[in-house]
């Protein structure tokens, strides 16, 4: 059963963030998705400083990871068939990640069940235990969830993936 569900994120991983305009528009960039986790990693580039004097990442961007990674870690733990979408995000900020370093979240299914999946997670700029922001959040499998996916997957294999309305993509 787990190399069944391996088989099928392992064909699913080029959609899990190809077909998301917003995660392609950062850049981000999956590592690794396993039943039940995810890791993902933002690129440090300068269109995602927050701040240009100290040139460190803008904290949306980490959140932002934290949430789709958390959202592919719920995914895969809720056997990888149906799309989730957040139901509750909780972050806090440890400290900024340091200027020039990417940024890497890793995050963990800690409890499926139903339509619900609870996920941890870190995000790091190198040392996970070191963390830049940790996250808790909670998800659902929704009429909404589903739709968008649906179109997600038809437009991916048409094609005429959503990316390609981002500019520079």
């Amino acid at each position: 059963m787990a190399d069944d569900l391996q088989s099928l994120l392992d064909s699913l991983a080029p959609l899990l963030v190809d077909g998301s305009p917003h995660a392609v528009a950062m850049g981000f960039q999956l590592e690794s998705v396993t039943p039940g986790e995810a890791v993902m990693r933002a690129p440090y580039r300068d269109d995602l400083i927050g701040d240009p004097e100290t040139r460190v990442l803008h904290g949306g961007v980490v959140t932002a990871l934290l949430d789709h990674a958390c959202g592919l870690a719920a995914f895969a733990g809720l056997g990888g068939k149906d799309a989730t979408a957040t139901l509750d995000l909780r972050l806090d900020y440890m400290r900024p990640a340091e200027p020039g370093r990417d940024v890497v979240a890793e995050a963990r299914c800690i409890r499926a069940s139903g339509l619900f999946a609870f996920v941890n997670a870190i995000a790091h700029d190198g040392d996970p235990s070191d963390p830049v922001a940790t996250a808790a959040a909670a998800f659902m499998v929704s009429r909404v969830s589903q739709e968008a996916a649906k179109r997600a997957r038809k437009a991916f294999s048409e094609g005429t993936s959503p990316i390609s309305q981002v500019p520079n993509a």
